[in-house]
């Protein structure tokens, strides 16, 4: 079990940087600055991260792990429709990027930045590649493949963020009409 002191240490240090994160980019958040947000000491932030990035990742990417994991599920307890079932993955990743949007906004203007942007690529290319294990694709080099789907809904949601007239549905609606159909067939 997990010692509820770290657990706590963990969500305030998540929290701070989050909040930090959304005001500004998070390159220019100083550990000193971080941890006394967090209420926790530097040795304390320098005994889990290396820098306010690599905090900011982790929370990313937990946050987009939970809405994996809640996609396998409801796919295996549903079992909906592959239209239905890009749809609403697609929905659900939006949802992660809208929740987080005043942190991926910042990530754009600033290139000290640019590993957040990458960071959400590369989860991306892993889904789509695991993804594509059980699908019956046509030729082509897997890796190429996942990266161009990757890359083209890492610029739909880039192309969002950065027009403030479009709306989620919008962006889900647009990147589900440009999906590949292999990927509408699984």
């Amino acid at each position: 079990m997990r010692d509820p002191r770290m657990a706590r240490t963990d969500r305030a240090l998540a929290d701070a940087v989050l909040r930090l994160a959304a005001e500004r980019p998070v390159s220019r958040i100083s550990v000193a600055e971080l941890t006394e947000a967090a209420g926790v000491t530097r040795p304390t932030f320098y005994n889990r991260y290396r820098s306010p990035l690599e905090l900011l990742l982790t929370v990313l990417d937990a946050d987009l792990a939970t809405v994996y994991q809640r996609e396998a599920e409801w796919r295996a307890a549903e079992r909906p429709s592959s239209n239905e079932a890009l749809r609403r993955a697609t929905a659900e990743v939006v949802d992660h990027v809208a929740r987080f949007a005043g942190v991926y906004r910042h990530t754009l203007d600033d290139p000290a930045d640019r590993g957040v942007y990458e960071a959400l690529v590369r989860h991306f290319t892993d889904y789509s590649l695991t993804f594509m294990a059980s699908a019956d694709l046509p030729p082509g080099n897997r890796a190429l493949m996942a990266q161009f789907v990757s890359h083209g809904f890492a610029g739909a949601i880039k192309a969002w963020l950065t027009d403030g007239t479009l709306t989620t549905d919008d962006l889900v609606t647009a990147v589900t009409a440009c999906a590949p159909t292999w990927w509408q067939v699984v």
